[in-house]
């Protein structure tokens, strides 16, 4: 496992912006180069763990995960496996793929583009004495973490902190949701 420092200094090097062109109102961020860069995957998972849990008291320490679909299923694992707990995907609805389970539904407020989306988790997978880690990649306006932690406490469970890589919002939001990341995004 990479330290800290080296964790990093690699996510920065191995991080690339793309200009789409004219049409394009801003640049398009690609994460692949973490994906591939073997010593990010085996730190991501331990920094974002310790980060969270650091200041949480031993009783307040997360007993699972909540990541969102899609970007988010390759991260959540990652430090659920540090922290030594299970994952509960927040699924995002689509007509074609139904979930045919009990599932608890919400709506994000607007997200940096404008767009809503419906978030859903199963029911059996999160209760009541479930203390949640929401971890996602990058947040930006906040709205996937606030709607699954709408979705915990819709489903009776707390939410003890967030973790993600890239805090790219104002810091309200990080406050707000207790936002532990191992960089912001003025440092790509």
């Amino acid at each position: 496992m990479p330290h800290p420092l080296e964790l990093r200094r690699l996510l920065i090097d191995t991080f690339v912006w793309h200009d789409p062109g004219p049409t394009s109102s801003h640049l398009v961020s690609d994460l692949s180069g973490w994906w591939r860069h073997p010593r990010v995957l085996a730190g991501i998972g331990p920094a974002l763990a310790e980060l969270a849990s650091a200041d949480l008291a031993d009783a307040d320490q997360p007993s699972t995960v909540m990541t969102p679909q899609v970007t988010g299923l390759l991260v959540g694992p990652l430090v659920a496996t540090a922290l030594g707990v299970g994952v509960v995907p927040a699924y995002k609805e689509d007509p074609q793929r139904t979930i045919a389970d009990a599932t608890t539904w919400t709506t994000t407020a607007p997200d940096y583009r404008g767009r809503t989306l419906r978030l859903g988790v199963r029911d059996r997978h999160l209760g009541p004495g479930d203390r949640v880690l929401l971890v996602d990649d990058w947040v930006t306006s906040g709205a996937q973490l606030r709607a699954m932690a709408q979705l915990a406490a819709a489903r009776g469970a707390v939410v003890v902190g967030s973790a993600v890589i890239v805090a790219d919002c104002p810091p309200a939001v990080v406050d707000e949701l207790r936002i532990r990341s191992l960089i912001h995004s003025k440092d790509l």
